[in-house]
């Protein structure tokens, strides 16, 4: 089954993924739902979405996470990282955080998915598996400050030379997908 496509298994009145988290196997199958923050806490593997927006120039632009998020607060990362919410499919969640993270609307399209494990700040353990997302834009940049306190456009040969030279000041993820995925992402 093709995750981007799949439907919901389990209804909910709950309508946004700043509470829960969707749980599922390795394969990304959704068997529940579950506190966010418990889920973090006790390194349960659940669903999430990375997206990878580049311009003409193919650079990529980059979030900085804000100071007040649960982990991973003040660190740079993929222009946008979230949950999955139940009732919509995940390249719907895809489009709507991206334009309420980022002010972005472009076509995206699924590149591939992989499972991580990572200990993060303030005792909570990202285990995710991880849909990542891939897009084309180069019109203006309007990020939410509850989500983002900074971006940028960088190369990726810039963005390599800085992640050796400085990888405290990047998420896990990102990290992972750059040294692992990169050539998947073009």
């Amino acid at each position: 089954m093709n995750i981007t496509q799949s439907k919901t298994i389990i209804k909910s009145d709950m309508t946004t993924s700043k509470d829960y988290v969707l749980l599922c196997n390795q394969k990304g199958e959704v068997f529940d739902r579950y506190d966010k923050i418990l889920a973090h806490k006790e390194g349960l593997l659940h669903l999430a979405i990375s997206i990878f927006i580049f311009n003409k120039k193919g650079e990529l632009l980059l979030q900085k996470r804000s100071s007040d998020k649960y982990h991973s607060g003040g660190k740079w990362t993929n222009t946008c990282c979230t949950h999955p919410v139940l009732g919509e499919k995940i390249i719907e969640t895809a489009y709507r955080r991206l334009n309420e993270e980022m002010g972005v609307e472009t076509k995206l399209h699924s590149v591939f998915r992989f499972v991580y494990k990572a200990e993060v700040e303030n005792g909570m353990i990202e285990h995710e598996h991880d849909v990542v997302f891939v897009g084309d834009y180069d019109g203006e940049v309007n990020p939410n400050p509850d989500e983002a306190e900074e971006y940028k456009w960088i190369s990726l040969k810039r963005l390599t030379q800085d992640l050796k030279k400085n990888p405290s000041h990047y998420t896990s993820w990102f990290k992972i997908i750059i040294g692992k995925y990169s050539h998947k992402l073009n």
